[in-house]
């Protein structure tokens, strides 16, 4: 059970800054960003991300109804007024997730793809992606556990979840893949916080 429609309880536009890394403005996905996304989705690098071979048509049809769903929250965030991830948050009782655990109020799931690096990676920056998702989805007073299912197979995401909070408590097999389902709180998120200003909601929007 999960309170009704929490993905509108979320503020957007959203603001955070990471010291060393800067600025990151987190906002809601607009129909015109999927031509961006689309390309992202696809790329070899995001194999995990499941879109492989789609059509800019397909990955519209997917993106318009996330946009259009009361229980998803997919964004587009910028660092620096640059384009940085792209974020899909969701309420796991609506979502195939909820077959496999028991869902408590205040959970929230999530995903997030970081963009192709313009130049030289930046060392540093996919935490603090992952620390900014945090941040914004723990704005919610309601929001008091976050629960991810990274593929088994995705090395990479692992220790980047450890080391933001989560706690990795067994695996599942969902319809489409064999997946680890952690969980972090938000005192575990607090003890693992990058140094960083105070988030908070932002007007400021990008073209």
């Amino acid at each position: 059970m999960s309170c009704p429609d929490p993905q509108r309880a979320l503020a957007a536009p959203f603001q955070h800054t990471v010291t060393g890394i800067g600025r990151f403005l987190i906002q809601p996905l607009r129909r015109e960003d999927i031509p961006l996304i689309h390309a992202w989705v696809t790329a070899p690098r995001a194999s995990f991300w499941g879109m492989q071979g789609q059509t800019l048509e397909q990955v519209a049809a997917v993106y318009h109804a996330q946009i259009d769903s009361p229980h998803q929250a997919p964004c587009l965030a910028y660092c620096n007024g640059e384009p940085a991830f792209l974020l899909e948050s969701y309420d796991p009782a609506h979502d195939e997730l909820a077959t496999h655990y028991q869902v408590l109020p205040g959970d929230r799931g999530m995903h997030f793809l970081v963009a192709p690096a313009p130049g030289k990676p930046v060392h540093g920056f996919t935490r603090a992606v992952m620390d900014s998702i945090l941040a914004w989805l723990f704005s919610d007073p309601l929001t008091t556990r976050i629960v991810v299912e990274p593929d088994v197979c995705n090395e990479k995401i692992h220790p980047l979840n450890r080391a933001a909070g989560f706690e990795y408590l067994r695996t599942l097999e969902l319809s489409y893949k064999t997946a680890w389902f952690a969980v972090c709180t938000r005192q575990a998120y607090l003890r693992h916080a990058l140094p960083q200003t105070l988030p908070q909601p932002c007007t400021e929007t990008f073209a």
